[in-house]
């Protein structure tokens, strides 16, 4: 069986060298005014979903969390395991399964995390396992871009040199996805790989977030906490809540 884009393109190494800019000290700038939105206790049991190779885990782990990192790529948590300790754990997981039900003072998924899957259905599935995965009164941060400024600002067609591999790059939007097809050679061989992100708006969320049992409590536009604003703001930062 064939497996879904996601899953593929994660588990290679050319996804992490064409994203490689995507580092340490860009996670550590996004993460510090969005826990002062959090304002959770020390100590507090967080989970970062879809961790990656744990970048804004092993921070959070540094301010003093206990964190758990969950992604569906093999090869990412492969290299995250290097990092755990008494307070970082990591875990190959799929979102669309629970984890540890009413276990978590906060859920974070960052950095356009979501919206990945073919079908709707899956994503409530997985919005609903955040909802399970949190205690009550627990919150989620959802960080995603501005759906409607990227489709309105779509670079079409550019190409990015990284480590004398040249990707080229192809975006379009269908059907409520935005697309971006990478393509690339090296070795002799020629790659090819296609993401797809659903463009969910504020609204789109707010309904699933309504269907998964949690509420909505806070938008921001950036990592600054300004005021999201549908047609400028280039991110949507949403804090939710379990009740």
């Amino acid at each position: 069986m064939k497996k879904e884009w996601f899953a593929e393109w994660f588990d290679s190494p050319y996804y992490h060298l064409l994203y490689k800019s995507r580092d340490d000290n860009e996670a550590k700038a996004a993460l510090d005014n969005l826990l002062l939105a959090l304002n959770l206790l020390p100590g507090s049991r967080v989970l970062d979903l879809a961790c990656g190779k744990g970048r804004h885990s092993r921070y959070l782990a540094e301010k003093g969390f206990n964190v758990t990192g969950l992604d569906i790529s093999q090869a990412s948590i492969f290299f995250a395991r290097q990092f755990e300790h008494e307070h970082l754990e990591f875990y190959q997981h799929d979102m669309r399964k629970s984890f540890r039900l009413n276990y978590f003072d906060a859920v974070m998924n960052m950095f356009t995390s979501f919206g990945y899957f073919k079908t709707d259905a899956d994503h409530l599935l997985a919005l609903k396992n955040v909802a399970k995965d949190l205690r009550p009164g627990g919150l989620f941060l959802l960080d995603f871009f501005n759906a409607r400024f990227v489709h309105h600002n779509l670079v079409r067609s550019e190409m990015k040199t990284v480590d004398k591999i040249t990707f080229h790059l192809k975006r379009w939007v269908r059907s409520g996805y935005v697309f971006k097809s990478v393509e690339f050679q090296t070795a002799g061989r020629l790659f090819h790989f296609q993401e797809q992100v659903r463009l969910f708006e504020l609204a789109d969320f707010e309904s699933l977030l309504t269907s998964a049992g949690l509420r909505l409590r806070q938008t921001y536009g950036n990592y600054n906490l300004s005021k999201f604003d549908a047609n400028t703001s280039k991110r949507l930062i949403i804090i939710a809540e379990k009740p």
